[in-house]
């Protein structure tokens, strides 16, 4: 075997472990649907650790075969496509949306990938037993230099977003398909909570961009609120919890009204007074959607949630055409990445990386891995 038929790999061999520089087969297309792509770049994931030494042991979650290959987004360039790949070409720069379906349960045939019993993330974790079988079938995730992706999961990427950018597409898509789902756009007010952070800042951008009359934004750190804010002093208006009521707040900043969407991007160790609170500034019809995995167990009134036609959404992820949506708003200027501060590490300081991600600085830093 020559040089031209291995790659490199950081890996990891042991739960709790770190990540180990490996030389390995580098892949071919296998699959005439598939495409292989040359690694640019690879976010690196605040939660990885965490996904890699505890998501084994829950009996909902599944995660891969050790030696295993992490790194959730990624973005490259193709090198091979299969014979029977459409609208892609070797060169194209692209980004792997990382969902991958079976494509036979009962929500694939419905069109509902995103909601099939064994969705996977390509270099995560997945949600049930048969996520053993895609990660067999799709093996690599961004912290290597090759790796194998269908070309139903990409998105094409302009020339004015970075590999960096790509990255960062999680991020984006998951705050995206979640601003969606809650109806924000022009004549919109929306409640962000969580704005502050990794979530909560691609969500403040994306709003932005959707034309969205007021972005409300609510976190702790007065600092990076004031930083949120300097975006778009016209627009966005921020709260520090804690400072008081973000429900009478909410309803001073909207006339008395209540907002018409939450977006609620807090982690899962935040209380859930913070998620109650959020609710209690809605206005009558309006609608909650939870992105930020808030694991607190909440009391809900569902009585006064039914009076008032209040809706809790849960959104996962997002679809490949919602990445493309992305990536086009950036081509045509009205979405604004320039804003992230990439802290850069090669590929052999995949370990330094996760490091520098879990001191989690706030939203404004992406951490990612380029080659």
């Amino acid at each position: 075997m020559g040089a031209n038929d291995n790659m490199r790999a950081m890996r990891l061999h042991e739960a709790g472990g770190n990540f180990r520089l490996d030389e390995i087969p580098r892949p071919r297309v296998e699959r005439s649907t598939d495409v292989v792509l040359r690694v640019r770049a690879s976010g690196i994931v605040p939660n990885l650790r965490n996904v890699m030494s505890n998501y084994g042991d829950r009996a909902y979650l599944t995660v891969p075969d050790l030696p295993a290959i992490y790194g959730l987004d990624f973005a490259g360039i193709v090198k091979e496509v299969g014979r029977d790949v459409k609208g892609l070409v070797e060169g194209d720069r692209v980004y792997v949306n990382p969902g991958r379906s079976c494509g036979n349960c009962h929500a694939c045939r419905l069109g509902e990938r995103i909601s099939c019993e064994a969705f996977t993330f390509q270099g995560y974790f997945g949600f049930g037993p048969g996520s053993k079988e895609i990660y067999r079938s799709y093996p690599y995730g961004g912290l290597c230099e090759y790796a194998t992706a269908p070309a139903d999961g990409l998105v094409k990427l302009p020339a004015e977003v970075s590999f960096e950018q790509a990255a960062r597409f999680g991020y984006m898509g998951t705050a995206y398909s979640g601003l969606r789902k809650a109806g924000v756009g022009p004549g919109r007010t929306v409640l962000l909570s969580g704005g502050t952070g990794t979530l909560g800042l691609c969500a403040v951008q994306i709003a932005r961009a959707m034309g969205a009359t007021k972005i409300l934004c609510v976190a702790r750190n007065e600092a990076n609120l004031a930083r949120v804010r300097s975006l778009d002093p016209q627009r966005i208006r921020t709260f520090s919890y804690g400072s008081g009521s973000l429900r009478e707040w909410a309803y001073k900043e909207t006339g008395g009204l209540g907002v018409d969407a939450v977006v609620d991007a807090i982690g899962p160790g935040a209380s859930h007074q913070v998620t109650l609170d959020c609710i209690s500034s809605l206005r009558r019809g309006a609608r909650l959607v939870e992105i930020g995995a808030m694991s607190d167990p909440m009391p809900v009134n569902m009585h006064e949630l039914m009076c008032a036609q209040v809706s809790l959404i849960g959104s996962l992820w997002f679809t490949v055409a919602e990445g493309q949506d992305l990536a086009d708003m950036v081509a045509a200027g009205t979405l604004d990445l320039s804003v992230f501060e990439h802290h850069a590490y090669p590929l052999e300081e995949a370990n330094e990386a996760l490091a520098d991600a879990e001191r989690r600085a706030g939203g404004f830093v992406n951490v990612v891995v380029v080659q």
